[in-house]
């Protein structure tokens, strides 16, 4: 009988949080979110007996580097989300290509692109002095995503540590399953979709751009072609960005705040101010299958860091590799040596 009643409480209690999800649905995916799995190897306390003050040095490290140049806090956010988007987060970006190994770094999304590999071997060096042969590169790109995140003033979310670090990368999945800025909405949509993410958890993630800085070249066919564009805005970034040379020539992706995470990034779209093609696709003037989602991150800074952050937790658990898989890397950008 105290079975069967546990059992009614419980459909009860299930019938309850689905019928909520439908209004509150940012809360719900929130608490859903920490609900542990209990088949994961990974934990938040992973390292508190295995390498005591872990987590710390890294946050030490990471908020003095970011603060120092706050480009990188958006560049390590960046590294974080290309690793995990191309084979699961298991530090394979880091992985540098040699006469026999084809890595992930000279992809066309992330040559000459990515950034902040130096700060993640430096990090890694301080801590294999501390504790050989625990710490993986793909947890120290979590957690450095994380801290850099907050020292720009963003949302602070746990980060489960306890993956491996890969021995394999995939330049073919790095070229086709990273978002390109030139999508159009269906297309951005599809690309979340094919690594679990809704319409909606996409656009909270989209909000990382409320940081960092993208090349002209990407921006040029948008500030000459398009006309979603606000005209003040149009004629700032050709200033910087002119129809021919200059490729390399940066513009913030926020020009309201680029050095602090906020919701500005969200205003500027209702304004006509997204820098990137694919920014602007995600609200469309009004009649947009998710102006709507926009337009609640815009006037509602605590619902886009709640859900910015519930979305980062789903990232950083893409097909972590643990227990017997994988290995620990001594050097990030090299699979240890096999004698």
């Amino acid at each position: 009988m105290a079975e069967i009643k546990l059992r009614i409480c419980l459909l009860i209690c299930l019938i309850s949080i689905i019928s909520a999800s439908s209004v509150i649905p940012s809360a719900i995916t929130h608490v859903s979110s920490f609900v542990p799995d209990l088949s994961s190897q990974m934990s938040t306390t992973f390292y508190v007996n295995k390498c005591p003050g872990a987590l710390l040095i890294i946050k030490e490290e990471i908020t003095r580097a970011v603060l120092n140049d706050r480009r990188l806090g958006a560049s390590l956010l960046r590294l974080h989300f290309h690793d995990c988007f191309v084979q699961g987060c298991d530090a394979s970006i880091l992985l540098k290509d040699t006469p026999n190994f084809k890595g992930e770094q000279n992809a066309r999304p992330n040559a000459n692109s990515l950034r902040g590999y130096e700060i993640i071997d430096k990090v890694k060096a301080i801590l294999e002095t501390r504790c050989p042969n625990v710490v993986s590169c793909a947890d120290i790109l979590a957690v450095a995503a994380r801290d850099s995140v907050v020292a720009l003033g963003g949302p602070i979310w746990p980060v489960r540590v306890g993956r491996k670090d890969s021995t394999t990368a995939n330049l073919n999945a790095a070229n086709s399953d990273l978002p390109s800025p030139f999508l159009d909405l269906k297309g951005l949509i599809d690309a979340f979709k094919k690594k679990g993410f809704s319409a909606e958890e996409m656009v909270a993630l989209s909000g990382s751009h409320t940081i960092g800085q993208a090349k002209c070249a990407l921006i040029r066919p948008r500030i000459y072609n398009e006309n979603n564009v606000q005209s003040q805005y149009r004629s700032s970034l050709q200033k910087t960005c002119p129809k021919s040379g200059g490729d390399n020539n940066l513009s913030p992706l926020d020009a309201t705040t680029p050095n602090f995470f906020d919701n500005a990034y969200y205003q500027n779209l209702l304004n006509q101010k997204g820098l990137l093609h694919s920014d602007q696709q995600l609200y469309k003037g009004g009649f947009g299958p998710l102006d709507y989602k926009v337009s609640a991150y815009a006037s509602n800074p605590l619902l886009f860091r709640l859900d910015f952050a519930n979305a980062m937790v789903k990232m950083g658990n893409l097909s972590p590799l643990t227990g017997n898989q994988g290995q620990i890397r001594k050097y990030c950008s090299i699979v240890n040596k096999v004698y």
